[in-house]
């Protein structure tokens, strides 16, 4: 198995420093190997024609059968072997050598079979040549360093932008929709806005419309609700007036399907619009969900593995577990079992288990996988989160479906 780098190895600000990095050092190499060849050319051209002018005094001094300028000699010691047989083929040439410990530059030419031959002291050219190679790279090093650390700051005000853009979004998508960048950039039209002002800017626009829609949608539910209240509560009366019989029956239980749904749309619509407030107290869970099974006239089985006394409100946490005890027999198969583990209520079915999307997405309102509204599940969870528990939809072991509700210890 292949090793995983850190996590931070992922990070912009990582990735930005290692290009800038590794641009940085491409860029000082090439321009160092740049500067370094021209100059070293230039030095050995210069130390080249003092050679050969050298060399030149010599060969007028020798033909001349004048004694030798010093540092001149014939088949001198320490003379290179390559430029000695040159000189001997009959060419002229320089070289640069080491000649008692010391860098030289020597020029030879033939004289009479032999090889006359001069030298100057190369030291100094070479010291330069390698405190350029120094500078070069102390410079390289410096610029390296500094450009880091600017492009550090800059990708770091750009990824802190980025950063509180995401903690924004994540916010929104946990239902905070008042939440905005709110990025200067993009409040200022005089101003350039970069590529990050303009994704902040588009999630501000988002927001903004979604939240209209959201809340055009909840004034909607709830005025739909308050005026079906009225006639429905008229058609519940009438149809106690009508004789006994199948057909009123049916007259009956359907109005008393659409009282159930109606009081379900206005409260979802009190829970969307988060002004609901808890009343807590202290309850006995265990009592509690014997009492909620008995209200609900179903066989359900409740074990109490360990009870709990918790702080909540206990209209609100009825309401919750009614709903998931109805939604298993509704949608599941018997047994059903109500677990209580400390402040941890179960609710698990043995039927196909939740649908996909309610295990991606969690519960949707008007979407359900068989029959009713879908309101039921979104109902439990809205009262869940208005008690500050939490409620999880999973797939139990060996089938079926299981609600775990988790309460605030």
């Amino acid at each position: 198995m292949r090793p995983r780098l850190p996590a931070w190895t992922a990070t912009l600000t990582w990735k930005s420093a290692c290009f800038i990095v590794v641009m940085c050092c491409a860029l000082a190499a090439a321009l160092g190997v740049l500067v370094h060849v021209e100059v070293t050319r230039q030095t050995v051209a210069t130390a080249r024609e003092k050679a050969l002018g050298k060399l030149q005094d010599a060969s007028r001094a020798y033909e001349a059968g004048e004694a030798l300028p010093p540092d001149s000699a014939l088949d001198p010691e320490g003379l290179p072997p390559r430029l000695r047989a040159l000189a001997l083929g009959g060419q002229r040439g320089t070289v640069v050598g080491d000649y008692r410990g010391r860098p030289t530059m020597w020029a030879a030419a033939p004289a009479d079979g032999r090889a006359l031959a001069t030298a100057i002291d190369y030291e100094q050219s070479a010291r330069t040549i390698s405190g350029l190679d120094n500078a070069i790279i102390g410079s390289s090093v410096l610029a390296i360093g500094g450009t880091l650390l600017v492009g550090a700051f800059a990708v770091t005000r750009v990824t802190r932008r980025l950063h509180q853009t995401a903690t924004v979004a994540r916010r929104i998508t946990q239902g905070d929709l008042d939440a905005r960048v709110g990025d200067p950039r993009t409040k200022d039209p005089s101003r350039h806005q970069d590529e990050v002002a303009t994704v902040a800017g588009a999630l501000d626009t988002m927001a903004g419309s979604l939240q209209a829609k959201l809340e055009s949608e909840r004034r909607f539910t709830a005025d739909v609700a308050h005026e079906l209240r009225t006639p429905l509560t008229g058609l519940q009366a009438a149809s106690e007036l009508l004789p006994e019989g199948r057909p009123t029956e049916l007259v009956r239980e359907r109005v008393r399907t659409m009282r159930q749904l109606t009081e379900d749309l206005l409260e979802i619509s009190r829970l969307d619009s988060g002004s609901e407030v808890a009343e807590t107290d202290l309850h006995q869970l265990g009592r509690l969900a014997v009492r909620v099974v008995r209200a609900s006239g179903t066989d359900t089985e409740v074990v109490v593995v360990r009870d709990a006394h918790v702080e909540t409100d206990r209209r609100r946490l009825e309401r919750v577990l009614g709903n998931l005890v109805a939604n298993a027999h509704k949608h599941g198969r018997a047994p059903v079992v109500l677990t209580v583990d400390g402040p941890v209520v179960t609710v698990r079915d043995h039927g196909d288990g939740f649908p996909d999307y309610l295990l991606a997405h969690g519960p949707q309102r008007f979407r359900s996988g068989g029959k009713g509204h879908g309101l039921g599940l979104t109902i439990a969870a809205g009262q869940a989160e208005a008690i500050g528990a939490r409620l999880e939809f999973r797939t139990a072991e060996g089938g079926g479906a299981e609600a775990v509700l988790s309460l605030p210890g």
